[in-house]
């Protein structure tokens, strides 16, 4: 693999980058079925910086998938002959290589411009044509090819997404399986990386340190933890109510089944307390104060404020859309891990949910002193950690 798969180009934000799928499908064409072709073009802005070609076959429209593949040429035509026998069937080497043999993506004629030429770049255009045009039932289909060229990116792209080589000139990628996407994840928070540095890579000699320093609670981000914590706070008040004095219970589900299990008997004053600590930071969020931590409780919120706002910004795009209307948009927005990275002193709450460190929240405990652990036991989660940053003893609470 070239120096370029460790090291992109400095300076290329993939925040400005979009794709756009072009497909045209007749609307009565019964020799359509099963082959499609799209040409993927790539967009910084108005400017065309990329084409790729993505060509998928469904087995199960098409009963001649291998000659539909062959007569499409280029790298479907080599797919065709090296997946199908002469009868059209499936060969044992590929039957045996992927979990589901079926249906095929080909991924080939990449034609795209300096300075966007990485494979990470590449490996995320990829990405997002696997996502738009397959489901976990997918050979995704790339050549292997070495050597300084454009296919190569194809290849090196292939390699960062987890694709396994299948002959010498085919690499696949298999949707049925955990390490692909696995590997998509990994690219795109590379990705998303080098965009909060507005292009600028970290590991690269060209990484300037003034690109460091952004605020990571962005207007955007700050609306959608509101939004996060709000629904976390009506969540816990709900369960305050329900719940009582009875102890939680994971198999249960809920907000307070779903904290340490060192908590899960406490009683309905001490929930009162955790449900204030998720009101406590969105009124930080919607007033526009620092967002930190006062106790442990409150880092306890935090964490969960951050996956479930995570959680919105993969999974309700359209509800962040709304939330976040008016705002302005920067290159620092949704940094979640950021935010787990910035907002905290340590991330020492967490470990409570490892059952194997029994006992680690007792105060008393060599682990807990060893570490200078502070605060872990549940009825010291609401004292402060400095008192001079206390909230006020008196503010009561947002429900009876």
């Amino acid at each position: 693999m070239t120096d370029q798969a460790i090291r992109p180009p400095a300076k290329t934000d993939p925040s400005t980058l979009a794709l756009e799928f072009r497909h045209v499908h007749r609307l009565v064409d019964p020799g359509a079925e099963g082959v499609h072709a799209w040409q993927i073009s790539l967009l910084a802005g108005d400017e065309t910086v990329a084409r790729v070609r993505a060509t998928r076959g469904q087995y199960w429209k098409s009963h001649n998938l291998g000659e539909r593949l062959a007569d499409e040429g280029a790298l479907a035509a080599v797919a065709a002959q090296q997946l199908f026998d002469e009868d059209g069937q499936f060969r044992a080497a590929y039957e045996n290589f992927v979990d589901l043999p079926g249906n095929v993506l080909v991924v080939d004629d990449l034609h795209i411009e300096a300075p966007w030429d990485d494979p990470w770049t590449v490996a995320g255009v990829i990405s997002s044509i696997i996502d738009r045009l397959t489901d976990n039932e997918y050979a995704v289909i790339l050549p292997r090819i070495s050597g300084d060229t454009t296919a190569a990116l194809l290849t090196e792209a292939g390699v960062l997404l987890a694709a396994e080589p299948f002959s010498d000139e085919l690499l696949i990628i298999d949707t049925a399986l955990a390490a692909p996407e696995q590997a998509t994840h990994r690219v795109r928070e590379h990705l998303r990386s080098r965009a909060r540095y507005g292009g600028a890579d970290p590991l690269s000699e060209d990484w300037d340190e003034e690109d460091e320093g952004e605020e990571i609670l962005t207007p955007r981000t700050r609306a959608v933890l509101h939004l996060a914590l709000q629904q976390l706070s009506d969540q816990a008040w709900q369960e305050v109510a329900t719940l009582g004095d009875q102890p939680a219970q994971r198999t249960a589900g809920g907000l307070f089944g779903s904290l340490p299990r060192v908590t899960w008997h406490q009683n309905a004053y001490w929930r009162r307390q955790m449900a204030r600590a998720f009101d406590d930071l969105a009124a930080d969020c919607a007033s526009g104060a620092d967002v930190g931590p006062r106790c442990t409780g409150e880092e306890m919120a935090l964490h969960l404020g951050i996956a479930r706002a995570q959680d919105l910004t993969r999974n309700r795009p359209r509800l962040v859309r709304d939330t976040v209307a008016g705002l302005p948009e920067e290159r620092a927005d949704f940094d979640w891990d950021a935010c787990s990275d910035v907002l905290f002193q340590d991330h020492d709450v967490l470990m409570l949910f490892d059952n194997s460190l029994d006992g680690i929240e007792d105060p008393e405990g060599d682990v807990h002193q060893s570490l200078g652990m502070v605060n872990l036991a549940p009825s010291d989660w609401f004292a402060p950690f400095d008192p001079e940053e206390a909230r006020d003893p008196d503010r009561g609470f947002l429900h009876p």
